[in-house]
């Protein structure tokens, strides 16, 4: 399936970086978040990807545009008749990058609406967000929006707590303090959805509207949105804080995310 990837937001949250460049583009170690994303897709065989551009989309131009350039060993001829030679090679040279342009303050539905014509009539397409990480099985929630024949599959997932729990006896001891707790009894979405084509025909083309206000009540109006749950790990980055405790759990090789 085609994964489409909204990647045009201003990220104000983390303002932090998004001064400087477009959230998906924020480093988790030597790669952005975006290729983080789209590696975990790929583990799954999914490998054909439409990103929604719009805050600082050159950026993300720029990176595909020199991805063998910035991957690679390569060599150069410097005379007058230069000659430029790749030696190594990268493990995503299957992949399918389309690089759209969704305007620079398009809310979400619009985005999707505007990457429709790169969907055939007809086939269904994943759709996730440019800032969050899981363990999600993808194909297993393929399987499950294949089984209820439902317009929208969403990933419910378990916020994570933005602060550390503590276990506190009656005299103020600490025995257990969790860094990224997780809320059991609530869900969220998590991203990570399927979406069959007929998805379109609740997308205006109003700049304005988001998929996840006017598009979803319909959906959820007409009997037509789905829950694919997640137990496991799922992690937004919208704070600098957030940032920081991926590119941690990235450094000290515990990233959950990294099946590849």
């Amino acid at each position: 399936m085609k994964v489409v990837i909204l990647c045009g937001g201003r990220g104000t949250r983390l303002r932090e970086e998004t001064e400087f460049r477009p959230k998906p583009m924020v480093p988790i170690g030597r790669q952005p978040i975006l290729w983080h994303i789209m590696k975990y897709y790929a583990h799954f065989g999914h490998k054909e990807f439409i990103l929604c551009l719009g805050y600082k989309g050159e950026m993300i131009k720029d990176y595909f545009r020199n991805y063998m350039w910035n991957t690679c060993d390569i060599s150069l001829s410097l005379g007058r008749h230069p000659k430029l030679q790749f030696h190594s090679r990268h493990e995503e040279e299957d992949w399918t990058v389309t690089l759209a342009d969704t305007g620079l303050d398009s809310m979400t539905a619009y985005r999707i609406k505007l990457v429709q014509r790169y969907i055939p009539a007809g086939e269904p397409f994943l759709l996730t967000y440019g800032d969050g990480l899981s363990t999600i099985d993808i194909n297993a929630s393929i399987r499950e929006h294949e089984q209820v024949k439902k317009v929208c599959t969403v990933s419910a997932v378990h916020p994570a707590g933005r602060f550390g729990s503590l276990m506190i006896d009656d005299a103020g001891a600490i025995h257990t303090f969790n860094e990224k707790p997780q809320m059991e009894d609530a869900y969220v979405n998590g991203g990570y959805m399927v979406c069959d084509h007929k998805l379109f025909n609740y997308l205006s083309d109003d700049p304005t509207v988001m998929l996840e206000r006017e598009p979803i009540a319909s959906l959820v109006r007409d009997g037509q949105l789905h829950s694919f749950r997640h137990e496991g790990f799922w992690q937004p980055m919208d704070t600098y804080q957030e940032t920081q405790y991926l590119n941690r759990v990235w450094a000290e090789g515990k990233a959950p995310w990294k099946v590849w």
